[in-house]
């Protein structure tokens, strides 16, 4: 186990360099996870869109139950706990799903 850090250790300059590191490459990782995230969006707006002009309901949740597998699998090969993964991936199904009823009903009132 880990010592736990002194305030001693904290002002260390090679402590402060090496957290100012860690959190640089923590930084730009949030950053791609966030641009990432916007193109997954992007390609399911246009889902949505599909969806309301051939009718089809904006939940598919076969898609969804297969897509949770998935995810999970690829959580326990990256070492992630696969719960976290799975309650992550609901979230983005809701905002999914949500985005999608709301394409369809414009979509409805526009035809």
């Amino acid at each position: 186990m880990a010592e736990a850090l002194t305030a001693e250790d904290l002002t260390a300059p090679e402590v402060i360099a090496e957290l100012a590191r860690l959190r640089d490459s923590i930084d730009n990782i949030d950053a791609a996870v966030v641009y990432m995230l916007a193109e997954r969006f992007k390609c399911t707006q246009q889902v949505g869109h599909l969806k309301a002009r051939h009718q089809l309901p904006p939940a598919d949740p076969g898609r969804e139950a297969r897509q949770i597998a998935r995810l999970r699998q690829l959580a326990e090969n990256a070492k992630l706990d696969p719960a976290f993964a799975e309650k992550l991936l609901n979230f983005i199904i809701a905002e999914v799903i949500r985005h999608h009823e709301t394409i369809a009903a414009r979509e409805e009132g526009d035809a």
